[in-house]
């Protein structure tokens, strides 16, 4: 398939003058269940000022909140990308129940880790018997949620390079299509070993600005990371790749897949062996 220049430029536009209505348009369960997840923030930040308690040395009220983040991204990602899903397929049961239960997964998440905040303690790597009790619950849900993308890499794969360049396309089903295996590969990993860090001291204080990684010892939570944004990061590359090379040329694509899963394997890799990540930063 061909575009003309101006067709590629316009692949991925949305109407600036509403632009909630271009996110929420084409999956409104996943794009009113990230403004959700967005709204919750509000008073997990309240939260976070007035609670002055902390858990491994950070405010307890810091993990909801990147989960709550982390959960907006993903699932308005995931209601901007349903433009090239096939037409008709919010209309199929199999797919109104499966949006569903991912759904009620992302909320029952959400409640625990607060709950678990507002507790004091962890929501992850709990040994408690209430902790012990929920925590694979937890990875059920955690799986449940994340295979929302390779859904979306299926049908998007069927239906999407009759509206996109090939390659743009390429990249977005690769992008999703690579979130659920890296993200069972590395949180399976963390779940294995009961926990993120390796070496180091104990606790979350003192890690890299912004993201907490370790920087004194080996931080597996680097790999997750990078996991489960393969959504973004192969898509971005290839809105820059398209107009260099071309939109039927697919090669850039797999390239920079190739090497983004290697990247990650890399990071995966280098925690295990106790080493930070970017340890001269922070």
């Amino acid at each position: 398939m061909t575009m003309s220049i101006a067709e590629e430029a316009r692949f991925v536009t949305i109407d600036r003058r509403r632009p909630l209505d271009a996110l929420v348009r084409h999956e409104p369960v996943f794009g009113a269940l990230g403004l959700l997840m967005m709204a919750a923030m509000a008073p997990t930040l309240f939260a976070y000022a007035i609670d002055g308690r902390t858990f491994n040395g950070v405010n307890i009220w810091l993990k909801p909140l990147k989960f709550e983040f982390s959960l907006t991204v993903y699932f308005l990602t995931l209601a901007f990308l349903a433009r090239w899903l096939p037409a008709g397929i919010r209309d199929r049961r199999w797919y109104r129940w499966f949006t569903g239960t991912v759904v009620v997964a992302s909320v029952a998440e959400i409640v625990w880790i607060g709950a678990a905040a507002a507790m004091g303690t962890a929501s992850h790597f709990n040994t408690s018997p209430i902790g012990a009790a929920i925590y694979p619950a937890m990875g059920v849900a955690a799986t449940l949620i994340t295979s929302a993308s390779a859904v979306f890499a299926w049908q998007i794969w069927r239906n999407g390079a009759l509206r996109m360049p090939p390659a743009f396309c390429e990249s977005v089903v690769l992008g999703l299509a690579l979130v659920l295996p890296l993200t069972l590969i590395t949180a399976g990993t963390m779940s294995g070993l009961g926990g993120h860090g390796i070496g180091g001291q104990a606790g979350d204080t003192g890690g890299l600005m912004l993201m907490g990684w370790a920087r004194d010892g080996g931080d597996l939570r680097v790999a997750h990371f990078f996991a489960t944004h393969a959504m973004h990061f192969i898509p971005a590359f290839a809105l820059v790749s398209v107009p260099v090379f071309g939109g039927a040329d697919r090669r850039p694509v797999r390239i920079f897949a190739a090497l983004f899963v290697a990247f990650v394997a890399f990071t995966l890799i280098q925690a295990l062996m106790g080493r930070p990540f970017l340890a001269a930063l922070g």
